[in-house]
């Protein structure tokens, strides 16, 4: 088939690259010029594993292309992808201002008959919205559809969750259009559930909206284990056992971030406002959430005596592994918090530093674990790449002013890290 994708953030240039890599034609559309030349020069603007390879074979392959011309990219397509961002404001509703930018963009070159589909997370009735754009500015008297079809990616592991997805959602009009998004994803064999376009857009915001609860959930059940003496790794192996609950997202630490849960969880609250319900679980989510990362600090401040002077190493940046993503990082959180209290930061990212030198511009990055380690008076692991679980310990003791770990990802055992002759902190451990 012929795909047009507009928008190449995280999920439009995934999205658009393994469509090409199962045989279709795609044209990536973005008015961001710079990125186009960099994509077309092979650099990627985002850090994904394995993206920049299936990127490189497609576009030599003449499968994908990068292009600012949106013209060209609606009126060659069959079946065009709205993957554009959309932000919450302050008041936590979504700002669909580049969707509509998007509709409009496609209204004024649809030549033919085509199917649009909303891949970007939005709130229920954004498929009339953009119907409604589209009929209000297309230029020629041709008909179209509005389908949704949200994605389900994981920063990190976004290829595998688009060749090997757990579903494929399909909300729309008709049976006969259904079947042609059907055909698009028939090759992938995996399971589809076809509903109207409203539910569609619901199952997004409500899938991760639940498992953000469970992960507020584990991490207030941490606080009552340090509290208590209870160890929250346990607790969460003995409720993930039971196949109601199923083991994953029941990871105590620092809470989620990144692009989508924070937004999706305040998107659902303000829709559910906007039409009279009270979602007071959903509002604990988010307020048990918020409090992670000053939990986490008072912590080091109870231990340390203060953070005032204190050369603190950080261990991770990134919202979490194998991304350079720092949307919603805790690692902002926690720095700035640090800095306010007048302690010296050292931090160190696999590969997320760059982005984060645009965020925190004052403080110390480092070139490995141990530069960040060295002379520090403590060291936070608030990222958990794999990296940081096979460090030389006793290196990393030896250049330390004084030994302390705190843990905010529970990445190492107490008993081990504390034979070593380390100060071990950790959530929900005792």
């Amino acid at each position: 088939m012929n795909i047009c994708v507009i928008g190449i953030g995280y999920v439009g240039l995934v999205t658009g690259t393994v469509f090409a890599d199962l045989g279709n034609d795609v044209i990536c559309v973005d008015n961001d010029k710079e990125k186009i030349e960099l994509l077309n020069k092979g650099i990627m603007p985002i850090y994904e594993p394995g993206l920049k390879e299936m990127v490189q074979s497609n576009f030599e392959d003449h499968r994908l292309i990068f292009t600012t011309d949106l013209s060209e990219g609606v009126r060659s397509a069959e079946i065009i992808f709205i993957c554009v961002g959309t932000p919450s404001r302050d008041d936590g509703e979504t700002d669909i201002s580049y969707i509509e930018e998007a509709a409009k963009g496609i209204a004024k070159s649809l030549n033919e008959y085509k199917i649009i589909v909303n891949k970007s997370t939005v709130p229920v009735g954004t498929g009339d919205f953009v119907r409604e754009i589209v009929d209000k500015n297309k230029e020629k008297d041709v008909d179209f559809d509005v389908v949704s079809n949200p994605e389900f990616l994981r920063e990190g592991s976004a290829i595998q969750d688009t060749l090997d997805p757990e579903r494929i959602v399909i909300g729309a009009p008709t049976k006969e259009v259904a079947m042609k998004l059907l055909e698009l994803y028939a090759t992938l064999e995996k399971p589809m559930l076809i509903t109207d376009v409203y539910s569609a857009e619901m199952i997004k915001y409500a899938s991760n909206a639940f498992l953000a609860m469970k992960i507020s959930f584990i991490n207030k059940i941490a606080n009552i284990c340090e509290s208590t003496g209870a160890n929250v790794s346990d607790v969460a192996k003995g409720i993930g056992y039971d196949s109601r609950i199923g083991n994953s997202f029941l990871n105590a630490g620092l809470g989620f971030g990144g692009s989508c849960f924070p937004k999706d969880t305040r998107s659902l609250l303000h829709t559910a406002e906007k039409f009279g319900h009270d979602f007071n679980l959903l509002k604990s989510v988010i307020d048990i959430n918020d409090s992670r990362s000053s939990h986490f600090v008072n912590m080091m401040r109870k231990k340390m005596g203060g953070l005032k002077g204190k050369t603190i190493g950080i261990l991770g940046l990134s919202f979490k592994p194998n991304t350079d993503d720092m949307r919603d990082a805790k690692s902002i959180e926690i720095i700035n918090i640090m800095l306010s209290e007048d302690a010296i930061i050292k931090a160190y990212d696999p590969v997320a530093m760059e982005n984060a030198k645009k965020i925190m511009p004052h403080i110390e990055y480092c070139e490995s674990s141990y530069k960040a380690a060295q002379k520090a008076d403590a060291i936070a692991i608030v990222t958990e790449w794999r990296e940081f679980k096979l460090l030389n310990m006793e290196r990393i003791k030896m250049v330390m002013n004084r030994p302390v770990i705190f843990d905010a990802r529970n990445i190492y055992d107490p008993e081990k890290i504390r034979k070593m002759g380390f100060e071990y902190y950790s959530i929900g451990r005792g």
